[in-house]
């Protein structure tokens, strides 16, 4: 392997760490444990759905499609809206949103009043929530960071919370949904959305109301949006190959979690146990970001850490022998999946804020988020199918060789001959 140059120093920032940011430090904490409580709907819901309800493979990705279509139809359309309004009041109405619907679902179980057409539709409704609150706060971070020297911090941190959310959260939410059942674990998300809201609530730092444009055009916004992401080379390949690489992660996470229930009869502990163990990949990955990107080129290591993440699932339809070594190699392939992403996500979010302005940032996001989530979205849904077809470990297989091929487009990136962020955002041609 050829070993990579390092990078030219980065010079210290003159701002003081986030360490001292009091209103970055209550958003990053209430984000986490809102993260946490995700984590544990992420796995509760698909086995409230397969347990309570007998759900088909089919039947169980097109809840997760459902989970994540509206980023598809309405992240564009949301982030557009969102640029015309301040970001924390609509964070907080996002995230009381999510807490009564997902606190609805042990209600209704309770009062025997669920089932699987409206868990559905809830999920639905959660997605939709959870649009507004994405492509706001990434928007909202830069508000409370000093400087773009910043954004590198910002973006470990928040990603480092990710990851720790990743590892403590489906090993909660097997616990949980072992003992209490997958519909009242849900209780555990709703709880963490009170968290986050009360974060946001005590919050001080101004935040500037949008200047108006001198003209206002829904669609025109939209189009400048995704024009601004499809004319800039980094910003487009960062967003293609996001497309492909959330499409494999959703695809083979949902594809091992029909496997594991009901080929391998993995019980709800056991499967949180492998996510959690696996996920200590992402926290690893977030937490030596910083470092790894100081000593080495930045393209190098987005394409070190994308191609762990793409080949990662070829490990998974290979697993077989005793059971106790079957659940150390699916752990092994999910861990190297979560290293790539926790230190390609600093660097993907990074150059997306860096690049971008801030009367843009909205939009971008969005953008992103439909392209992204786009992705997981109908991964969700090729993955109910797929298996239903081709049975679990087939399923797996032809979502692994997939995803290796993805790599090729990887190694041809522009991304990958950066090495170093940005000096500063462009300015977009127009006005929106």
């Amino acid at each position: 392997m050829t070993q990579l140059s390092p990078a030219p120093a980065v010079s210290t920032p003159s701002s003081p760490s986030l360490w001292g940011n009091g209103d970055f430090l209550r958003f990053w904490l209430g984000e986490t444990v809102s993260l946490l409580g995700t984590q544990v709907t992420n796995l509760a819901l698909p086995l409230t759905a397969i347990n309570a309800f007998g759900a088909t493979d089919e039947q169980v990705g097109l809840l997760r499609f459902l989970q994540l279509v509206p980023y598809l139809g309405l992240a564009l359309l949301i982030g557009t809206w969102a640029d015309r309004h301040r970001r924390r009041p609509v964070m907080l109405g996002a995230n009381l949103v999510r807490l009564v619907l997902i606190g609805l679902v042990p209600v209704l179980y309770g009062l025997h009043a669920l089932d699987l057409p409206v868990l559905m539709a809830i999920a639905c409704a959660v997605g939709i929530a959870s649009v507004a609150f994405d492509v706001s706060w990434m928007s909202f971070v830069p508000v409370l960071v000093s400087g773009p020297e910043r954004y590198v911090e910002a973006s470990a941190r928040m990603g480092a919370s990710s990851s720790a959310a990743d590892v403590a959260g489906p090993g909660l939410a097997g616990v949980l949904v072992s003992a209490l059942g997958p519909p009242v674990a849900l209780v555990v998300d709703a709880c963490s959305y009170a968290v986050s809201v009360l974060s946001l609530l005590l919050i001080r730092t101004p935040e500037a109301r949008p200047e108006p444009a001198a003209r206002r055009h829904l669609w025109r916004e939209l189009a400048d949006g995704l024009g601004w992401v499809m004319r800039d080379r980094v910003l487009r390949a960062l967003a293609l190959i996001g497309f492909c690489c959330n499409f494999s992660m959703i695809t083979v996470w949902t594809m091992f979690l029909l496997y594991g229930t009901h080929d391998l009869h993995l019980g709800s502990a056991t499967l949180g146990t492998v996510f959690a163990l696996a996920s200590i990949g992402g926290l690893i990955g977030s937490l030596i970001a910083r470092r790894v990107i100081a000593r080495f080129p930045l393209g190098r290591v987005y394409l070190v850490g994308q191609s762990a993440l793409l080949l990662g699932p070829a490990l998974l339809p290979l697993a077989g022998g005793p059971r106790a070594l079957m659940v150390a190699v699916f752990v092994f392939s999910f861990f190297t999946t979560y290293l790539g992403l926790g230190v390609a996500g600093v660097i993907i979010v990074s150059l997306r804020q860096a690049v971008t302005p801030q009367s843009m940032m909205g939009r971008m996001t969005a953008a992103f988020r439909t392209l992204l989530f786009g992705g997981g979205s109908l991964g969700g849904l090729s993955a109910g199918l797929l298996t239903a077809h081709l049975g679990g470990r087939g399923a797996l297989t032809v979502a692994a060789a997939g995803s290796a091929l993805v790599v090729v487009a990887l190694v041809l990136s522009p991304v990958v001959r950066l090495r170093t962020l940005p000096s500063g955002p462009r300015q977009p041609a127009a006005a929106g």
